[in-house]
């Protein structure tokens, strides 16, 4: 994870425009997100955000439910000081930079768990799982879990058609160069996507209820349960 942590220390005050050209539909992926939260916007919620990024779906959160107390997480500390200054309107937002791994997620203390792209940079399947485990134990009774990744498909000739389809949307915006020399091999190098439909297992196994797929696009892909 050092290397992944030294990445985004790196890209944390561009990442805003590169994500655009990085992943297919961004903007689908977390409104897909958005909307899949099962809450009345007037609850006082009590959130936590995996691996917040520059805070983009704890701002979603909180114009959607402007009483919800967000927890934001993550590994780099240059994208929690751009989540801090995007958010500081609000008061009721705190920030710690943390390991995913590390993070003390304590017992029956959130509402809703959201991530996103963050949980494929977990290099084995035993990670993964552990820390469904533990968000599963973090959440209140009817609490919600919802995870905007990327995923690997069941199928190698559905993989190769994803992986092509990827490489032609950063081509427009990217130069090839920049694309095959650049994000191709630190996806390699970096990323440790799972099969989505292992993901919806592993939530089963740990106790979510009411598991399901709410958007899938390319390599991305919104998922979760309830507890």
């Amino acid at each position: 994870m050092k290397d992944v942590k030294n990445h985004f220390e790196e890209e944390a005050e561009e990442f805003d425009d590169l994500i655009l050209k990085l992943i297919p539909n961004y903007k689908g992926m977390i409104n897909s997100l958005i909307s899949s939260i099962p809450f009345e916007s007037s609850k006082p919620i009590k959130v936590l955000d995996l691996g917040c990024g520059t805070g983009n779906i704890t701002s979603e959160v909180k114009k959607r439910y402007p009483k919800a107390r967000v927890t934001c997480v993550d590994l780099a500390e240059n994208m929690i000081e751009i989540s801090q200054y995007k958010l500081a309107r609000y008061d009721d937002i705190e920030y710690q930079v943390a390991d995913l791994r590390d993070f003390q997620y304590g017992e029956d203390n959130y509402d809703l768990i959201i991530s996103s792209l963050a949980m494929h940079h977990l290099q084995t399947d035993e990670e993964k799982i552990a820390i469904y485990q533990r968000i599963y134990d973090a959440l209140t009774d009817g609490g919600v879990f919802l995870n905007a990744d990327q995923v690997l498909t069941s199928s190698e000739h559905l993989e190769k058609v994803n992986h092509e389809q990827w490489k032609a949307f950063m081509l427009k915006t990217l130069p090839l160069d920049e694309v095959e020399e650049k994000w191709v091999p630190t996806a390699y190098n970096e990323d440790h996507p799972a099969p989505l439909v292992d993901h919806l297992d592993w939530l089963r196994d740990v106790g979510f209820k009411e598991v399901d797929v709410m958007w899938k696009y390319v390599k991305g892909a919104v998922f979760g349960g309830r507890k």
